[in-house]
């Protein structure tokens, strides 16, 4: 057996074919890195698509148009409690009013001679926030067609002007 050890030449070590030496595969790589990986997020950051900022009056109306399907479903008292504090909502955004923090006779005192409503607009918010207070404070047993009610009264109001009798 010792004479077939002896007889086997030894292992060569590898032969390194590379013509580059490691450490320069090495900084190539982290310069490439280093450039390419900025690129990606700025340009990810410049091609992404613009999220487009809705008006307050287009939230509002979104919101109303949402519920609408709800008219039928919902008892009048939560229906109107929903209405209500979408229109406030808007009132607060579009006008920076605190209608969010006031009653209605107080906020209705506070527009009576506010320029940013017309006539038109001071009388259907007041018409809307008595149907509210009537079914949320007063208890009135409101039906379906009341809801409607508010709904379009609360509609008209956000797109400016008086209600259209049907």
């Amino acid at each position: 057996m010792m004479v077939l050890a002896q007889a086997l030449p030894d292992i060569a070590p590898p032969v390194s074919y590379s013509l580059v030496p490691p450490w320069v595969v090495f900084v190539a790589s982290l310069i490439a890195l280093t450039i390419i990986g900025p690129a990606i997020w700025y340009g990810r950051r410049f091609f992404r698509k613009k999220e487009v900022a809705l008006s307050p009056r287009e939230r509002a109306l979104a919101a109303l148009n949402g519920i609408a399907t709800e008219v039928e479903k919902n008892l009048p008292y939560q229906f109107s409690i929903r209405v209500s504090d979408i229109l406030r909502r808007y009132v607060m955004e579009q006008f920076d009013l605190p209608m969010t923090r006031q009653t209605s006779v107080e906020f209705l005192n506070a527009i009576a001679s506010a320029a940013n409503f017309s006539d038109d607009e001071k009388t259907l918010l007041a018409d809307f926030l008595n149907r509210c207070d009537l079914i949320k404070v007063a208890r009135y047993e409101a039906t379906t067609a009341d809801s409607r009610l508010l709904l379009d009264e609360a509609r008209q109001f956000v797109k400016g002007g008086a209600l259209v009798p049907a």
